[in-house]
C-alpha cells in the first residue's frame, strides 16, 4: 500500500546508497562477529520513501521506540533533527499513523512545546542502530539509547552535568492526527498519559494509546503544557510533560515506558511484565531474541553485500503484525469493548493487501505460533466486530487498498494447517464476506462492489462514485478489484472443498473465472467496465483506469488460480511468452540487469504507478509476475527476472524498493533468495526459481512442519551460473517447477543443480503449476 508522496528513485540515489555504507551506522551493521544480528542494517528503507524505522523493537513487539525526524511516518535518513522518540511505528507504510509519545531529553529551561522547534540537531556519524537497539548522539551533548521488551520501550539518556537535565514528554504531538490528550504527574518516578488520534491515508474512527513511563531514579522537579503555556510543578495537563533531573554526578537516567490499547490499568500491567530491569539487560535480551529468530534461516555462499541484504530483509519481515493484547491477555476489539484473548496472543497491524502475497506465507513457514495466532487474530476481528477487516489499525479499519485480500491471507493459514480445530469457524466469517457486504453502520467496506460482481461477473469501475464510508472504494478500481475478487473465490473454493462444502466450492470456482469478463479482445488486454457492462476508459492498456496502483500491463498476470486460461485469452503460449518479454525488457535484461531494473523497470518516481507498460518491481500488484514463466514453458527466464529484480535490494538507505509495507516486500526477497516462492497466494503452490546461496538451511517449528527443515542447496550459484539444470528432493528428480505445500512437510531437501545456460528443465507442460478448479 502507498501514499501520495513523491521521490526520485535512480541510479545516482544507488551510487550514493552504496556510499553511504562508509558511515558508522552502516559500518556497524557491517560487523560480523559470528552473530546474525551484526548483519542486520536497520536503516535499509529510510531514504527514498522506504519508510522504514531504525529504532527499536522485537520480533512483532507492540512497541517500536524510534526517532522521528519530521517525515509523515516517522524517521528519513536525508533529515538531521530528531523530534522525539515514540513509542508506535510500522515499517514501510505510505501513510502517516503512530508516533505517539514522542520523548526528547533536553537541558535548560523548558521553553517551547511544539516538538518542530525543539528538535534536537544529530549526524550518521554518531548514529548506530542494530536489531533491538539504537543510539544516537545529539548535537546538545546529550547521548540517546533505546531497547525495547514486547511491550515497553526502555530509554538511557546520558547527560552532561548539568543541574537541568530534562525529559519531554510529549503527548499532544504525533504522526497521526490528534484528538485528546491528557498527561499526569503520578509520584517523583512516574509519568502517564492518555492520547486519542486518528488518520493513516484518510481520517478512521479514533483510537486510544494508553502509557506509563517509569524514571530510574526521582525526579528534581517537573511541570506540564497546555497549548504553548508551561506550568512549573503542576502535575496534570493536556499537552505534555517535562521531568528533571540533576546530572552532575549521576549523568545516566533510564526509564521505561509501557503501551496499552485497553487502558492504563493495562499499561501498568504491562510494566510490571516487561520493567524492573537494567538497559543493558533489556538490550541483551532483545538481541537475544532477535539472534533466535533469524537463525531459523542460515545461508552459505554469497558475498558479504548479499548476506547483509538478506538478513536485513528476514529482520524485517519479522516486524509485524505487532502484538496487541496486554500480559494479562486483555485486548481492545473491533467493537471497541474489552476482550481477552484465551490461550492465543491478540495481534493487529493488517496491510493485508500487501501482505498476502508473500509476508503471510513467509511467517507460515519460519514463524507458524505466531502467524497461527494471527490468523486467529483475524478471526476475531469478525467474531468481535461483526465483519472480516480490509487494512486494520489497532482497533480501527481503515480500509485502504481494495478487493478482498483478507481471504487469501487466511486461507494460507488454512492451506499450512495454521487453523487446525478453527477451520470452520474461519470458514463461517469468509464465506460471510465472500457473499455480502458490511452493514451501513459498519465501519468497513469488505468487498463494497460484490452485488455487482456476483449478479454481473465484474465490479464496476465508477469514476465519481461518492465514497461511502472512509477510506478507498473498490468502485474507483473496478478492473483490478474484480480480478482480486476472482483470485480469493479460487482459494476459497479449495478451503471449502477441504471442508466438504461442495456446493459452496462448485459457486466460488465458477466465480473464480469473472477475470474473463475483463477481457477486451480488441486489446488483447484487461480493461474496466461501467454500470452499463461497456469497456470504458483508454484502449491503451498503459493508460487504462480502474487499476488500483497499476495498469492493465501489470494485472494482466494477477490471474494465478488459471494462468492457462488467462494465456489462451492472449493467444497461447507464444503470444503470452511475447508479452511477458515486453514488459520485463527482456533483451535488455540479459544485457544488463541491474540497470534495466534501475532504469526501465523503476520508470519514475517512487509512487509512480500508472501511465507504464513495464514490470514494477516496487509494487503489489505484479510482485507474482515473474514467475508466470513457470507456465509458459520457459522457466528459465523467471531466474533472469528475479535476479534482476533481487539486486533492486542494497544494504544501504535507499535499498529497498518501493515502501516495505509492513514486510511484503522484504520478504519477496527472502523467499525469491531462496529459491521458494509462493506463486498462487492463499493456496499451496510454492514456485522453484534458483536460490541465490550455494545453502540454506530453515530450522521449521516440528508441530507445524513434521520435517523439522528443510535444506535448499544450489552449489556454484552465481550471476554467470544461474540456469536451473536440474532439482531432486530427498534425492529423487523432481521436474515440476512448482512444490505443493503438503511436499514440504515431509521434504529435508531440495537441491538444484545450476549452469551458464538454460535446460530442458520444467519446460514441458506436465511441469507447469496447477489450475485451481
Amino acid at each position: 500500500m502507498r501514499g501520495t508522496r513523491r521521490t526520485r528513485l535512480c541510479l545516482a540515489g544507488v551510487m550514493a546508497a552504496s556510499a553511504l555504507i562508509a558511515t558508522p551506522a552502516a559500518r556497524a551493521a557491517e560487523r560480523t562477529d559470528g552473530h546474525l544480528t551484526d548483519l542486520v542494517n536497520p536503516f535499509i528503507g529510510s531514504q527514498n520513501e522506504g519508510n522504514t524505522f531504525p529504532g527499536a523493537t522485537v520480533p512483532f513487539g507492540m512497541v517500536q521506540l524510534s526517532p522521528d525526524t519530521g517525515h509523515s511516518t516517522g524517521y528519513d535518513y536525508t533529515q538531521n533533527r530528531v523530534r522525539g522518540f515514540s513509542l508506535v511505528h510500522l515499517s514501510g507504510v505510505g501513510c502517516r499513523i503512530g508516533g505517539d509519545l514522542p520523548v526528547l531529553p533536553t537541558t535548560g529551561e523548558v521553553t517551547q512545546t511544539d516538538y518542530a522547534r525543539y528538535a534536537a540537531g544529530f549526524s550518521h556519524a554518531d548514529e548506530q542502530a542494530s536489531p533491538g537497539y539504537y543510539r544516537v548522539g545529539l548535537d546538545s551533548g546529550i547521548r540517546a539509547e533505546l531497547t525495547a521488551t514486547e511491550r515497553t520501550g526502555v530509554q538511557r539518556y546520558t547527560f552532561p552535568a548539568t543541574g537541568r537535565a530534562n525529559v519531554l514528554l510529549n503527548a499532544a504531538q504525533a504522526l497521526h492526527k490528534p484528538v485528546s490528550s491528557s498527561v499526569e504527574i503520578l509520584d517523583d518516578h512516574t509519568v502517564r498519559t492518555e492520547i486519542t488520534g486518528h488518520g493513516f491515508c484518510r481520517d478512521t474512527g479514533p483510537y486510544t494509546v494508553y502509557t506509563i513511563t517509569r524514571f530510574s531514579r526521582p525526579f528534581t522537579a517537573y511541570g506540564t503544557w497546555d497549548g504553548a503555556a508551561v506550568t512549573a510543578g503542576a502535575r496534570t495537563g493536556r499537552g505534555g510533560a517535562y521531568v528533571r533531573f540533576d546530572t552532575t554526578k549521576d549523568r545516566t537516567v533510564e526509564a521505561t515506558t509501557a503501551l496499552s490499547y485497553v487502558d492504563a490499568r493495562g499499561a501498568a500491567v504491562n510494566l510490571r511484565a516487561g520493567g524492573g530491569r537494567s538497559f543493558d539487560a533489556v538490550r541483551r535480551r532483545a538481541r537475544e531474541e532477535w539472534e533466535r529468530r533469524l537463525a531459523t534461516v542460515r545461508v552459505r555462499g554469497g558475498d558479504p553485500t548479499l548476506r547483509r541484504t538478506f538478513y536485513s530483509s528476514l529482520y524485517r519481515s519479522f516486524l509485524a503484525p505487532n502484538i496487541g493484547s496486554d500480559a494479562d491477555g486483555r485486548y481492545t476489539g473491533w467493537d471497541r469493548r474489552v476482550h481477552r484473548a484465551e490461550r492465543f496472543t491478540y495481534y493487529q497491524n493488517w496491510s493485508l493487501w500487501d501482505t498476502y502475497r508473500t509476508q503471510a506465507q513467509l511467517l507460515a513457514l519460519l514463524a507458524p505460533r505466531e502467524a497461527r495466532d494471527m490468523a486467529l487474530s483475524v478471526v476475531k476481528v469478525d467474531e468481535d466486530g461483526g465483519w472480516l477487516p480490509k487494512w486494520g489499525y489497532g482497533p480501527v479499519e481503515t480500509n485502504c487498498m481494495s478487493g478482498d485480500p483478507v481471504t487469501p491471507f487466511l486461507t494460507t493459514a488454512y492451506q499450512t494447517g495454521l487453523l487446525k480445530g478453527f477451520e470452520e469457524r474461519a470458514y463461517r466469517a469468509l464465506r460471510k464476506n465472500a457473499d455480502g457486504v458490511p452493514p451501513a453502520g459498519y465501519p468497513g467496506i469488505g468487498r463494497e462492489a460484490n452485488a455487482e460482481y456476483i449478479a454481473h461477473g465484474y465490479a464496476p469501475f465508477v469514476k465519481d462514485r461518492p465514497l461511502s464510508k472512509l477510506g478507498d472504494s473498490d468502485y474507483h478500481h473496478g478492473a483490478s478489484v474484480t480480478l482480486e475478487y476472482a483470485l480469493a473465490d479460487a482459494v476459497l473454493a479449495q478451503m471449502a472443498r477441504g471442508l466438504g462444502h461442495d456446493a459452496d466450492a462448485a459457486r466460488y470456482a465458477a466465480r473464480s473465472r469473472n477475470y474473463r469478463t475483463l477481457f477486451d479482445p480488441s486489446t488483447g488486454f484487461f480493461r474496466a467496465r461501467d454500470a452499463s457492462g461497456a469497456f470504458t476508459g483508454p484502449a491503451d492498456p498503459a493508460r487504462g483506469t480502474g487499476f488500483h496502483e497499476g495498469t492493465a500491463w501489470q494485472y494482466q498476470w494477477l490471474v494465478p488460480q488459471d494462468l492457462p486460461g488467462m494465456i489462451g485469452l492472449i493467444g497461447g503460449a507464444r503470444a503470452a511468452n511475447e508479452r511477458l518479454d515486453t514488459f520485463f525488457a527482456y533483451d535488455r535484461l540479459l544485457a544488463d540487469p541491474a540497470r534495466t531494473a534501475r532504469e526501465v523497470w523503476v520508470h519514475g518516481d517512487a509512487y509512480d504507478y500508472y501511465n507504464a507498460d513495464k514490470y514494477n518491481p516496487m509494487n503489489e500488484p505484479d510482485l507474482v509476475a515473474p514467475y508466470t514463466y513457470l507456465a509458459t514453458g520457459q522457466p528459465w527466464k523467471t531466474t533472469d527476472v528475479v535476479h534482476a529484480a533481487l539486486t533492486l535490494f542494497t544494504d544501504g538507505p535507499t535499498g529497498m524498493t518501493g515502501n516495505d509495507d509492513l514486510g511484503t516486500m522484504s520478504a519477496w526477497n527472502v523467499l525469491s533468495s531462496i529459491g521458494l516462492f509462493p506463486i498462487q497466494p492463499g493456496y499451496s503452490t510454492w514456485g522453484l526459481s534458483t536460490p541465490v546461496f550455494d545453502r540454506v538451511d530453515l530450522t521449521l517449528d516440528r508441530r507445524f512442519w513434521p520435517g523439522g527443515g528443510l535444506t535448499v542447496t544450489a552449489p556454484g550459484t552465481s550471476a554467470a551460473d544461474r540456469y536451473v539444470q536440474a532439482v531432486r528432493t530427498d534425492g529423487r528428480p523432481h521436474t515440476r517447477t512448482y512444490l505443493t505445500t503438503d511436499a514440504l512437510r515431509s521434504l529435508r531437501d531440495v537441491a538444484f543443480t545450476v549452469g551458464p545456460r538454460p535446460s530442458e528443465w520444467g519446460t514441458s507442460p506436465q511441469a507447469a503449476p496447477p489450475v485451481l478448479k
